[in-house]
């Protein structure tokens, strides 16, 4: 993926609320003095503010802030070692929840990030450096923040694996697989990703152009190295690709 259509995944990202504080204000002070952003921004933004317009208002239930605050509460508590807290979770799903919280904010009148994002993407315009080759897959389960993009050009079977919300895991593995029924019954391995939960950008050279469009993908979370019987073996999240432009017809 070129330089020019990571500055477009990141104005998106923007726009979106997906990124945290600090990652934000990086994103604020870049867009004063690169003008190709500050475009890219202005341009998801008048993409998506349409958007609004096309959802009905749904008004939560007044416990339901209540609950979620509590809910964080009292991971902090765990993470501070307060024993009094419920079945305190890890420390790293403190961050996470209260990203979580903020995208929802951000976010109101969708039911979920992958909506927004998978919205946006539909609806996105033509620019002159897309093409009907260019395809998006995101990966997130049920309605949480998505962990990884994908992005693919059919035309160069070329991809790019973006984690959003993931990170690496200490002594884990993502492996990504693809599966279609040309290929067999079973998921076929398309690569580990690397520490930098990037993968190599020819990893789908091998696979027909039309298969790639109607295959499902899946991220599994595998022992380092990668799965040690060729088969996911980890809990894994799927995701299917859609066009980056409504000319590239939808997926059905």
């Amino acid at each position: 993926m070129s330089d020019r259509d990571d500055k477009d995944m990141l104005a998106a990202e923007f726009v979106l609320g997906t990124l945290d504080r600090d990652e934000r204000d990086r994103v604020h002070r870049q867009r004063q003095h690169d003008s190709e952003l500050e475009q890219r921004i202005g341009e998801w933004e008048s993409r998506l503010a349409p958007l609004a317009d096309e959802i009905q208002d749904l008004t939560p239930g007044p416990d339901l802030l209540p609950l979620i605050q509590q809910r964080i509460k009292a991971i902090e508590d765990a993470a501070r070692g307060d024993t009094a807290s419920d079945a305190p979770p890890s420390t790293a799903s403190v961050t996470p929840l209260h990203r979580r919280l903020a995208f929802w904010k951000a976010a109101t009148g969708l039911s979920s990030a992958a909506a927004v994002i998978l919205a946006a993407v539909l609806l996105a315009q033509p620019s002159p450096s897309t093409s009907e080759s260019n395809f998006v897959a995101v990966f997130q389960q049920d309605d949480r923040q998505p962990a990884f993009m994908l992005s693919v050009n059919l035309e160069q079977r070329r991809l790019h694996v973006r984690p959003v919300s993931a990170e690496p895991l200490p002594d884990r593995s993502y492996q990504l697989w693809i599966k279609h029924d040309d290929l067999g019954s079973a998921p076929r391995s398309v690569g580990v990703l690397d520490d930098d939960l990037s993968l190599d950008q020819a990893a789908l050279r091998d696979y027909e152009p039309e298969l790639l469009k109607h295959a499902t993908f899946g991220i599994s979370v595998e022992p380092p190295g990668g799965s040690p019987t060729g088969q996911p073996t980890g809990p894994a999240i799927h995701g299917y690709l859609y066009p980056t432009e409504p000319s590239g017809g939808q997926r059905l």
